[in-house]
């Protein structure tokens, strides 16, 4: 069954066409992986999967629920949560503040109950404290739970973006080049976690990455975009030996 469907997606600024009539889907229970060069338009299409950027055509639906054009944290409340290819941490909040953070889109109490320390509010925040516990704890950092953020390692900090995103209850967790800027013991330790997400807790996994190895070791299905369009979609054998895919990041003779 389909989790993730896009169809005919367009997406342009000015007279720049970004995407062009893209279309795929993401089974429930997969890790899928997005590639293509530099500017082929997959952290745009993020953006419009999260609500960061309105497509001006197509269609994108989560578990059968429209969510083109919604606000990102509508989207994110339907089970759609990301990581940036850039981190964005509150780095003066503590590890186990950052992770908390992620359940804001599940809080249903606002600034008066927290003011009057209402019953019902402490135990929301005494629940929230636990799953934040808990994403850590499954990235290993749950020993570092009480120090500043912006204190960890650069490792460390790419898991606590994905125990953040994993603390909002997600179905599907779009990962934005979860490798970059990683070592090669940290990134076979990220094919684990990545395996670990989806086998251990049922999340669908969608990753942006450009490590061709780790792609090949962990994609189930591979989507290949270059200038904006969907070149190759399939099995990693199959779109290794693509002809089109050898050309967009090769080239041809002339």
């Amino acid at each position: 069954m389909a989790l993730l469907e896009v169809s005919n997606l367009r997406l342009g600024f000015g007279g720049l066409k970004v995407l062009q009539d893209v279309s795929f889907s993401v089974e429930k229970g997969a890790i899928n992986s997005l590639i293509g060069p530099n500017g082929a338009g997959k952290t745009s299409l993020f953006n419009c999967l999260t609500g960061f950027y309105k497509p001006k055509g197509g269609s994108i639906r989560l578990a059968g629920r429209p969510i083109t054009g919604l606000p990102p944290h509508r989207i994110t409340a339907l089970g759609l949560a990301r990581t940036f290819q850039n981190i964005r941490l509150f780095k003066e909040m503590s590890v186990l503040e950052n992770a908390m953070s992620g359940q804001h889109c599940r809080s249903r109490h606002g600034i008066v109950s927290a003011l009057l320390h209402l019953p019902s509010q402490r135990r929301e925040e005494e629940t929230i404290r636990a799953v934040g516990m808990r994403w850590l704890e499954f990235v290993g950092l749950h020993e570092q739970a009480h120090r500043l953020a912006g204190g960890l390692s650069y490792g460390d900090q790419r898991r606590l973006e994905l125990a953040r995103a994993l603390a909002s209850t997600p179905e599907l967790i779009l990962l934005d080049e979860p490798a970059a800027g990683l070592n090669e013991r940290e990134k076979l330790d990220l094919v684990y976690l990545i395996r670990r997400i989806r086998d251990e807790t049922g999340v669908t996994v969608l990753l942006i990455e450009h490590d061709m190895g780790l792609v090949m070791q962990v994609s189930e299905k591979i989507v290949v975009f270059d200038y904006g369009q969907k070149i190759a979609d399939g099995p990693p054998e199959a779109v290794r030996a693509d002809p089109r895919v050898i050309e967009a990041y090769l080239g041809t003779e002339e």
